[in-house]
């Protein structure tokens, strides 16, 4: 998978596809899976990985494993077509990275200043961002700069 990720222009999603895979281990996925995710985001932040097509038995296992880890991936189910249908984050996020995750869905794009401007939580714009930063970390949120401005947006639309 690495040897196969190519830089990017654009932000983008990168679909693992998992169809035709009946079973995965939580050694594959973490060796597999996730060391792929942090590579990527590491080395290339453009490219954002996403779970495809996982059967209900690898979702399971998946979903297990992040939530032992404390961490989260996106999952969707992608047509022969390459369209998105059912995304939603698997695995478990924090009280605060989840209110923060659920808020830039609601808004669509969001920058620190602005949640700290918008939200009720009295928390100072350099918080939003390490919540921010944290998420697109994980491949959850898209970050993209402009000058000095970070502004974050989902990988995926939640419809």
């Amino acid at each position: 998978m690495v040897a196969a990720a190519r830089p990017s222009a654009e932000p983008e999603p990168v679909y693992l596809d998992f169809d035709a895979v009946t079973v995965a281990t939580a050694s594959f996925l973490r060796e597999g899976v996730i060391a792929f995710r942090d590579h990527v985001r590491a080395t290339l932040p453009e490219l954002y990985p996403v779970i495809a097509n996982a059967s209900p038995s690898v979702s399971e296992e998946l979903e297990f494993f992040l939530r032992h880890r404390k961490d989260a991936m996106w999952i969707c189910r992608l047509s022969p077509a390459d369209e998105v249908r059912d995304p939603k984050i698997l695995g478990e996020l924090d009280e605060a990275h989840r209110s923060t995750f659920d808020l830039v869905v609601r808004l669509g794009t969001a920058s620190a200043p602005s949640l700290a401007a918008q939200s009720q939580e009295s928390l100072a714009p350099t918080a939003w961002n390490n919540r921010l930063s944290s998420l697109a970390a994980r491949g959850l949120l898209i970050e993209r700069r402009s000058g000095k401005t970070k502004t974050f947006a989902p990988v995926l639309e939640i419809a």
